[in-house]
């Protein structure tokens, strides 16, 4: 089977550099752009199921990507981002006056942070991986899941796949609206087959840097 595992797209609180975590933030005019051109991406690709986080911004990038096929679409709130807690609404600068301690070990050991009246990223991985596992269930050799999360599932999940421990998170990057293609016979057998691909509205090396997540 093929996993298309997309991060939804830039909402205002992504262009101000907020932290969003379970806030139910929609997509700014650009985000909705950025879905469009997945969606034209997608176009001549037979998807078998879609299935997105429930928060409005996974949300309605799958359904723009989907186009006529959003009928398919269901949630799972296992794919929801992290909880961030009291951070969520906040500037990285406000986070830093407040709580810098744990905005620093946030960067250099974000395994370790458990966010205030939040989650921590075991705690995204164990309610995210069964998720995926849910997605799958069912599924040939020939068919195509279409999951549309955020920056945070994304990454844990791929630390899973890719055999990373969380420590090591920020090593590569997710893009609003970018393509991690999955393949394999079976959940727990996935090859990256691409990973972090936002070609269809970035330039190589064009990538913004999000100040929050």
């Amino acid at each position: 089977m093929k996993i298309i595992l997309a991060r939804h797209g830039e909402t205002p609180w992504n262009a101000e550099g907020r932290y969003q975590g379970q806030e139910d933030i929609a997509l700014s005019p650009v985000g909705e752009a950025q879905a469009a051109a997945l969606a034209l991406r997608l176009r001549d690709v037979p998807i078998s199921r879609a299935v997105a986080s429930p928060l409005v911004r996974a949300r309605r990038t799958a359904e723009i990507a989907l186009g006529e096929r959003a009928p398919m679409l269901g949630t799972d709130p296992g794919l929801m981002e992290i909880a961030h807690g009291e951070w969520e609404g906040l500037l990285a600068s406000e986070i830093r006056a407040r709580d810098g301690e744990r905005l620093a070990a946030w960067r250099d050991a974000p395994h370790d942070v458990l966010m205030p009246g939040g989650e921590s990223l075991q705690h995204v991985l164990d309610r995210a991986w069964p998720a995926l596992a849910r997605a799958c269930e069912g599924l040939g050799d020939h068919d195509t899941l279409l999951v549309v999360a955020h920056d945070a599932v994304n990454r844990v999940l791929l630390c899973r796949v890719l055999g990373l421990p969380l420590a090591h998170l920020w090593r590569f990057r997710q893009a609003p609206t970018t393509v991690n293609l999955l393949e394999g016979p079976s959940v727990d057998r996935l090859d990256v087959v691409r990973l972090n691909d936002c070609s269809h509205h970035t330039a190589l090396f064009g990538e913004a840097v999000h100040r929050a997540l």
